[in-house]
């Protein structure tokens, strides 16, 4: 097993990144009542991945939708629902882990109990500003 950087190791003095927990998912996810949107979101600087936590109420829904550029990966922290794709109904359990693939189409819907998921993906570069040229 590797050693982890200590104060005095030039690997951390030379600002070398250092993994780190960052929350707890089904701790927030299990706040009651539990808020719904975005709980967490990933802002660490310099990285290439974006997540989000976030929590759907008792039957509530998320409209039908496509991301064209970026795959994405969605795990089901707490509750239960159904994501609706082009082929079907899939039910989402806790646990679950589900791979949307960009230019698919999506919708979800939490059970009873409302829906919290963790979704990851590549992070979108930033916008550039650029000038017209006649």
């Amino acid at each position: 097993m590797a050693d982890t950087p200590h104060a005095g190791d030039p690997a951390a003095s030379a600002g070398a990144p250092v993994p780190r927990l960052l929350c707890d998912a089904q701790e927030l996810a299990a706040v009651d009542p539990a808020p719904t949107g975005a709980l967490w979101r990933l802002a660490e600087s310099g990285r290439q991945l974006d997540a989000n936590l976030v929590r759907v109420p008792p039957e509530g829904h998320i409209n039908t939708h496509v991301e064209p550029d970026l795959d994405v990966l969605l795990y089901v922290v707490a509750g239960d629902g159904a994501v609706d794709t082009d082929q079907g109904r899939e039910p989402l359990a806790e646990g679950g882990l589900l791979w949307l693939p960009h230019g698919s189409r999506r919708s979800l819907t939490a059970g009873r109990n409302g829906l919290a998921y963790l979704t990851v993906h590549r992070r979108r570069p930033g916008m550039q500003i650029r000038s017209r040229r006649g």
